[in-house]
């Protein structure tokens, strides 16, 4: 027997339903990939072997230029998903629930859920733990509990064999699946669970947005030892750039603590904090990234392959996107954990059907299943490429119009008590016509944090506290400028007068970001511009924005 209050919310539910279906509205398959950065063949990388991401891309919008806000799982799960920056959501580490700590922010499956839609999470969508309540935002974001994999219990347990026969917690961990604890692997599940639910929803006449969150290529790389095959150690190259970028301040380099914590690489004894890791060792990391990456699209081709027999591909946006890179060897470092290229540039992959893809013929799947190992010299090259700059606090606009729904709309300058409101920019109308902004003014913000001007055992994940200094950065077609500032973890706030180092570097010569100019005296009359402007702009994004050429960039904002 309902409630009075069950009762009307049913009602209401139903009332939205109809008026979702009668409207048209489209679904979302929103895939989300952890710690991957564009190291796939729709990318142009020339190793990589991703045949299903790239079929996608092939139908799709492809964002080239598309960057994280903070370059660690849960702040940066937490900014694209309530559409806020780190500063507005108030969470630089994974100790803290932004509801609590900073807002009430409405986050993108929560909106859509109001709108009628149903909601469901699996795997690894919210950063789990406090950052989401310890419930992954349920019941605000989903209506239906959040699925994890069980098998995701023995990710951090000794089940990686090592070269001596026994079990380690290693970070090269290749496996025998049969051999598992449940024969199993978490990704595997995750597959496995989408496609259940996806069955489930086919004929509710409900629209719905399906998260996937994929655990790899994140760390330990405990993945099917086949996938290593495809990689072998001969044919791979180590980064093109293994050294610590002249000029680079200590502040921003990342000393990759947590590879350092793994018993494979503990047995290699590297000093800290600049290493180096061993170059066989290095040859080892690259190739079970890449193999990582291919376990990924495997699971990817699987899903989309289902969503296509049951109909449903017809009628459903498929978002491809991670949480933020990873570093390879560049720059001397490894995994995220800074505000290079490397670590905050991430794929964004949207399929709308209609829009990007003609419709198939009757009869032809949109997604046929591609295997890796029999079809990995596929390349798939036909999808509409994007230059622009954009960011993934873009996406909660830019999904809700695609869908059919009304964009929330832009944030005032202070949102912290506003429930529903975007700091980024919809992208819709790219989807419907030509790139209709200028990339040579538009700029990617990303921001890291650190405990000291040196490198530190907590360099890479400092708790709030202890947080002093934070890098505010900006990524333009030309440049990426960061600007290295005192930081009041009480107050939240950054004394933009109280600068500790600088990042400049020139792109059109130096597209890998190995040689910082900021102290470089045929660049003094643009950073005295620069510092100029420290006493009397607002905002840092302001500030920074007029070291962009001035005017013309401050007439976006």
């Amino acid at each position: 027997m309902l409630s009075p209050t069950q009762t009307w919310l049913s009602f209401i539910l139903t009332f939205s339903l109809v008026e979702v279906v009668s409207t048209g509205r489209r679904n979302v398959l929103f895939i989300i990939s952890d710690d991957l950065r564009p190291a796939l063949g729709c990318y142009d990388d020339p190793v990589v072997k991703s045949p299903n991401i790239d079929q996608l891309a092939s139908k799709s919008k492809v964002f080239l230029n598309a960057y994280a806000q903070q370059a660690v799982c849960g702040p940066s799960r937490t900014s694209f998903l309530t559409s806020r920056r780190p500063d507005t959501t108030r969470l630089y580490d994974f100790n803290s629930y932004w509801r609590v700590h900073a807002g009430n922010y409405t986050t993108l499956p929560q909106y859509f859920k109001s709108q009628g839609y149903t909601t469901m999470s699996v795997g690894k969508v919210f950063h789990p733990g406090i950052a989401s309540n310890h419930s992954d935002d349920y019941p605000y974001s989903w209506s239906v509990p959040p699925y994890h994999p069980p098998s995701f219990a023995y990710e951090k347990r000794k089940v990686c064999k090592g070269d001596d026969g026994k079990l380690h917690v290693n970070l090269l961990c290749p496996v025998n699946v049969t051999e598992m604890p449940l024969k199993t692997l978490p990704d595997m599940e995750n597959t496995a669970e989408a496609v259940r639910l996806l069955r489930s929803v086919k004929d509710t006449g409900s629209p719905f947005f399906l998260a996937v969150g994929y655990y790899k290529p994140h760390i330990p790389f405990r993945i099917p030892q086949e996938f290593l095959k495809l990689y072998p150690l001969e044919s791979l190259s180590l980064a093109p750039d293994p050294d610590v970028p002249r000029g680079l301040p200590p502040v921003a380099y990342n000393p990759w603590t947590d590879i350092r914590k793994r018993e494979d690489v503990e047995s290699l004894n590297i000093s800290f904090p600049y290493g180096p890791i061993p170059k066989d060792f290095q040859l080892r990391i690259r190739q079970h990234y890449f193999a990582a990456v291919s376990y990924v699209d495997n699971q990817v081709g699987k899903l989309l392959s289902a969503l296509d027999d049951l109909g449903l591909a017809k009628n459903t946006i498929v978002v491809f996107t991670s949480d933020h890179g990873w570093s390879l060897g560049e720059h001397g470092e490894w995994a995220k954990y800074s505000n290079f290229d490397v670590a905050t540039r991430v794929p964004l992959i949207v399929y709308v059907p209609g829009l990007t893809s003609a419709s198939e013929t009757a009869g032809e799947k949109t997604f046929p299943y591609i295997d890796v190992f029999r079809d990995s010299h596929q390349r798939f090259s036909e999808g509409r490429q994007v230059n622009t700059m954009v960011e993934l606090v873009d996406l909660f606009p830019t999904l809700s119009e695609l869908a059919g729904l009304k964009a929330p709309p832009p944030c005032p300058r202070s949102s912290f008590r506003v429930w529903l409101c975007t700091e980024g920019s919809s992208l819709a109308q790219i989807f419907r016509g030509p790139e209709h902004r200028d990339n040579s003014e538009a700029i990617a913000y990303s921001q890291y944090p650190r405990p000291s001007d040196t490198p530190q055992e907590d360099s890479d994940l400092p708790l709030l506290a202890d947080i002093s200094v934070m890098g505010y950065s900006i990524r333009s077609c030309d440049y990426r400028y960061t600007l290295w500032v005192s930081f009041d973890p009480v107050s939240f706030r950054a004394n933009l007068s109280d600068i500790h180092a600088g990042e400049l570097y020139l792109l059109w010569e130096d597209p890998g970001q190995d040689n910082n100019v900021y102290n470089s005296t045929e660049y003094s009359g643009v950073l005295c511009k620069l510092n100029a402007h420290l006493h009397w702009t607002a905002t840092l994004k302001q500030h920074l924005l007029y070291f962009y050429s001035g005017s013309k960039a401050k007439g976006m904002f």
